[in-house]
Order: C-alpha cells, then structure tokens, then sequence
C-alpha cells in the first residue's frame, strides 16, 4: 500500500509537478487548488502526509491545517513564498513538521516528505553533477519531465519541444555552446 500526500496549493503548475515528483518516490499523491478542496479531500483520501501553502484564494493554509486535524491524523509540511517570522513561528506552534521557502529543490520536499513517513532513502531523480546530469538525460527511462514553473527550468525534459525549433543537446547544455 502506498503512503498517501496530498499537495494544497493554488499555483496549478506547481502542484502538479510536485505531484509528479512526489509520485515518483512512490507514493500516492492527491492535489487540491483551494483551501475548501484540501479540507474536502483530505476527509475523502486520508493522506499521511499534507505539504500545504501558506496563502491560499479562499483561506490560509493554517485554516487548512486546523481542519484537517480535527478529522485526522497526519504530518505536515509547510510551503510558502512568504517566509516571515511570525508565519514560522505560528507553524511550529501548530505542529509543522518542515518549512520550505518557495522556490525549492523538489529533493528538499521528497526528502522531508519521506522523513516523516520513516522511510529513510534519498530521493529518486536529481543527480546533481554534471556526469550524473549527462547520464540521466540519456537514460529515457529515468527522464522525469516538469513544467515551466516561475522563469526557470526545472529538471526539463526538453525532448518532447514540440515546437519546430531544435531542442539544445547535452553538449549544448553542459559547455552553454
């Protein structure tokens, strides 16, 4: 049986390639883009593990929190592009387990996720030298697509440009020729 995670969060793009990646260590990932939904859903899906955002459309994502553990019992991670010290010091008053400042690596986020689920191992995808970058994108099999996400790519899968124009190669990308 898989450990279940749901992802509040408003910014789609985001939380779908969280999914994306949080399905890959595997797990079972659920998302929401509203606080109303994350309530909602996490009564239905019953996550171990709830990475919310702090700002959301309809409510704070300590509302959020305040809900969820009335009806459950899970572990929570914080993601917020607001890392003020009365949001920090609230979110380890409520019982946060981790806090990640917008933008992070997607390891950071598998890394905590996994910690709180007890399952200690490093996060799958995301070699961070230049070999292991080389290696990875001439593996098809471990390539791991992500979406555009704030001006920045991030573990891209450019072979899939279904533009006209030519994707830069490995070479390209490694020497910036």
């Amino acid at each position: 049986m898989l450990n279940k995670v749901l992802v509040v969060d408003d910014e789609q793009l985001l939380a779908e390639n969280l999914q994306g990646y949080l399905q890959a260590q595997a797990l079972e990932v659920r998302i929401a883009h509203d606080g109303a939904k994350g309530i909602a859903e996490a009564d239905d899906f019953a996550p171990d593990v709830m990475v919310f955002d702090y700002r959301l459309p309809d409510m704070e994502g300590f509302q959020v929190l305040d809900a969820v553990r009335q009806n459950r019992k899970c572990h929570f991670v914080l993601i917020t592009g607001h890392p003020t010290a009365e949001v920090c010091e609230r979110a380890r008053q409520l019982g946060v387990s981790h806090i990640l400042f917008k933008p992070f690596p997607l390891a950071e986020l598998a890394r905590a996720v996994l910690d709180l689920l007890g399952r200690q191992r490093e996060p799958k995808v995301g070699v961070s030298t230049s070999e292991g970058f080389v290696e990875r994108r001439q593996s098809r099999t471990e390539s791991f697509p992500l979406q555009l996400y704030d001006g920045s790519w991030v573990l891209a899968d450019r072979r899939k440009n279904t533009s006209a124009s030519k994707a830069p190669d490995d070479e390209q990308l490694l020497t910036g020729e």
